[in-house]
């Protein structure tokens, strides 16, 4: 099993229109802490990727959704057979937005939830504590009602993924005391639309927050184009904060960056 701390990028793709094209894969993203293994959100690709990498995906000790996007939660079904075996195990946690599991259709279906030893609906505010860890969903506005993010408080730092999302001052306040920050940004600059971040939006989140890492993924077709590398330099250039783009295999070492102490600086 893992004892270390990792976070590995199964994929960095944001749109239908990025992954149905490949341009970025799409499998999600693990976050391993000693023994404990999380996959959020497991989108289409997960187990080639996962095999790619060489991650066990048996190993996983909760699966995390923030939404009902075919990109965050096509792949839940056969994540649930390969952490079980099949089923032979009885095992594992799903945390999840309740349009994920509790819709007229959920995308989780009834077959796999006999495999899973415990399935929790999880709303905005709601606190869940595995072991060492305590994960708190975080307060998203997007076009599902329900989304969520989840926020990580581990013994030596905090872990916050949004998800997809606007601004809020809610989130704002929630995502405070973050040490790594991972955003979804599919659009560059002010570009975009009312459900998701651009360039712009990070960067009014990071110098609120003022996080020690900040990572950029969920990239979608005109962020592609602008160059996400870019696109992150321009958030760091203005914030001050490191700022990273995502790549498909990325793996970074949370614990590495807890004594980073980034300059404060605000808009240029």
């Amino acid at each position: 099993m893992v004892k270390t701390s990792r976070v590995i990028f199964l994929g960095t793709a944001g749109t239908a229109a990025v992954a149905t094209k490949q341009l970025r894969s799409s499998g999600g993203i693990i976050f391993q802490i000693e023994d404990l293994q999380f996959h959020l959100d497991p989108g289409p690709g997960t187990i080639v990727k996962a095999k790619e990498l060489g991650i066990n995906l048996h190993h996983t000790t909760a699966i995390l959704v923030s939404d009902s996007n075919i990109i965050h939660c096509n792949d839940v079904n056969i994540l649930v057979d390969a952490m079980t075996h099949g089923g032979i195990e009885h095992r594992g946690l799903i945390l999840a937005s309740k349009s994920v599991i509790q819709d007229d259709v959920p995308f989780l279906m009834k077959h796999y939830r006999n495999f899973i030893e415990k399935i929790i609906p999880i709303e905005r505010d709601h606190k869940v504590g595995i072991e060492l860890v305590e994960i708190n969903a975080l307060s998203v506005e997007q076009s599902d009602p329900v989304a969520i993010g989840f926020k990580f408080f581990c013994p030596k730092y905090t872990l916050a993924y949004t998800g997809d999302t606007i601004v809020t001052d809610k989130l704002l306040e929630e995502l405070s005391g973050t040490d790594i920050l991972i955003l979804n940004v599919p659009f560059p600059g002010n570009k975009g639309d009312d459900k998701h971040l651009n360039t712009e939006n990070a960067i009014k989140i990071v110098s609120h927050v003022r996080p020690r890492l900040v990572v950029l993924t969920g990239f979608g077709l005109e962020m592609l184009k602008a160059d996400p590398l870019s696109e992150a330099r321009e958030v760091q250039r203005i914030t001050g904060v490191q700022t990273i783009a995502a790549r498909d295999g990325l793996s970074i070492a949370p614990a590495g960056y807890k004594e980073y102490k980034s300059p404060v600086r605000g808009f240029d």
